[in-house]
């Protein structure tokens, strides 16, 4: 099992969600986080004061899937969150122990 997480531009969140959606994958959690990559944040104008905004608004996805879904999940997030310009976000891969689900006990690729 893999852990899928994404982290995107937030007005790409429902494109993500669709495209996972249709290649059958059945729950994702999201949060809205802020951060900086080669973005690098930018400067903003507040009442005349410039100001620098460091981190800036992002959301991270998160996906539990079987290791066969991975190069799927991979293209659909990659194809709908893509915009080509600076600050599309990334996607990192990390291995899943385990999984269970409280309700019925069920564990490994069952669980998810």
């Amino acid at each position: 099992m893999k852990l899928v997480t994404a982290i995107i531009k937030p007005f790409k969140l429902d494109d993500v969600r669709e495209a996972l959606s249709e290649i059958g994958v059945q729950g994702i959690t999201v949060t809205e986080v802020k951060g900086f990559g080669r973005q690098k944040g930018h400067t903003e104008l507040y009442r005349g004061a410039e100001y620098v905004v460091d981190f800036l608004p992002k959301v991270k996805i998160e996906v539990a899937i079987a290791d066969g879904s991975l190069d799927q999940v991979i293209e659909a997030v990659t194809k709908a969150a893509n915009t080509g310009k600076i600050g599309d976000g990334k996607i990192f891969v990390t291995n899943l122990e385990q999984a269970i689900r409280i309700r019925t006990g069920e564990t490994g690729e069952d669980a998810i």
